[in-house]
């Protein structure tokens, strides 16, 4: 199950993002659950991405036995909720494959689970670093602007870095790729 916490902007942008991302399903031709936070001013608050999910039935609070593990993918400020929504169930035993956090500037990212940052330029990137590596990370180079980075993921691209941090040998990639790629690996 995928789990996609947007920041504050229109959403027009997430619609564009989950249809790059998740085009034709996923690699087996399967399309996977994704629950998408509604627009809202408060995308970071971790406790409404928990009410939006109980009330939808993506998760139930009274028994967090997963049959499978989340994946959450937060832009923005849906960063900050994201994460403290993922720890939050993570601690009460639902088990999380992965978080990708894209461009989630001066959000703090360290948890049990592996984390991926996505960021529009190498600054975000380097910057955001110093806050939690997390495992293989993504920027854009040539940078791309912040909000394209959600609307076109697939024209952003740059360079897949390893969790040391190296960029002796990156690997280039796009951004839409480096995600699929982190759900798939988790």
């Amino acid at each position: 199950m995928i789990i996609i916490c947007p920041g504050i902007h229109d959403q027009k942008l997430t619609e564009s993002f989950v249809a790059r991302l998740l085009p034709n399903g996923d690699s087996s031709g399967a399309t996977p659950q994704v629950w998408i936070l509604p627009p809202c001013d408060r995308p970071y608050f971790p406790l409404e991405i928990w009410q939006f999910l109980h009330q939808r039935g993506a998760i139930n609070l009274s028994n967090l036995a997963s049959p499978e593990p989340l994946i959450w993918i937060g832009f923005s400020a849906g960063v900050v909720g994201a994460i403290g929504a993922a720890w939050g169930l993570h601690s009460l035993q639902c088990p999380v494959k992965a978080f990708i956090a894209i461009d989630g500037w001066g959000v703090p990212l360290f948890a049990p689970f592996p984390i991926h940052r996505v960021s529009h330029d190498y600054f975000t990137h380097w910057s955001s670093a110093l806050l939690g590596r997390g495992c293989e990370s993504f920027y854009a180079d040539p940078p791309v602007d912040h909000l394209a980075l959600w609307n076109s993921p697939e024209s952003a691209i740059g360079r897949c870095i390893p969790p040391d941090g190296s960029i002796s040998s990156p690997h280039r990639t796009t951004a839409v790729e480096f995600v699929r790629w982190a759900i798939a690996r988790g």
